[in-house]
């Protein structure tokens, strides 16, 4: 019973941090709220948690852990390019809709903790570009894709998926939107990014 109810305990504080951590972010979230959001005291939260930084990776790692394996699996399985595009396009908008604290914390953690990537590098569900490099040289070769290197095709997926995210408050005041309108445009960008990419490396 006893680890019952501390496996509830600690999810428990993660569901709270998360709520908390997406409403003020990593700098404005405090400690004691996150117990509040939780119905446990601090000293209870500080048992499971030493530090406000260890709770929010351990919120991260658990994103990560739902997230990652989709993008593997995608990027491994054999489909086609162009699906392949659409499929990891769709699923990182709607998984980072649902965890929008997930770009920030990851370029706060990089340019705080340089090491940070490689870390996460040793998780056997990071996403790996090996198939997706063959695929895409076969078509090439194929006359199926304009001439384009994996990793640069690969950084303009991210570029177009990650930075109205990371830039939200300054597109948000460009596209004159509110935060349910900005969200709006961000799903429709589930479909619009990868039409972009898609015929943007495509032959005639």
């Amino acid at each position: 019973m006893k680890k019952s109810k501390d496996e509830n305990t600690e999810q428990q504080i993660l569901e709270a941090a998360k709520f908390v951590f997406q409403s003020k972010g990593m700098d404005g979230a405090r400690m004691q709220e996150i117990a509040d959001q939780a119905g446990i005291n601090k000293a209870m939260l500080h048992y499971y948690f030493r530090s406000k930084q260890l709770l929010f990776e351990a919120v991260f790692n658990n994103a990560f852990s739902l997230l990652a394996p989709q993008l593997k699996a995608i990027l491994n399985d054999e489909s086609s390019i162009e699906d392949k595009i659409k499929n990891f396009t769709s699923s990182y908008i709607s998984f980072i809709l649902q965890h929008p604290y997930i770009p920030n914390f990851i370029i706060q953690e990089l340019n705080r903790n340089p090491d940070f990537m490689i870390k996460m590098k040793e998780n056997p569900n990071f996403p790996n570009l090996d198939k997706f490099k063959y695929q895409l040289n076969k078509d090439i070769q194929a006359g199926i894709i304009k001439p384009i290197s994996a990793e640069q095709l690969f950084i303009n997926i991210m570029a177009l998926n990650v930075f109205p995210f990371l830039a939200k408050p300054l597109l948000m005041a460009f596209t004159n939107s509110e935060n349910e309108t900005y969200s709006q445009l961000m799903a429709e960008r589930e479909t619009e990014v990868s039409s972009f990419i898609i015929n943007a490396i495509k032959k005639n």
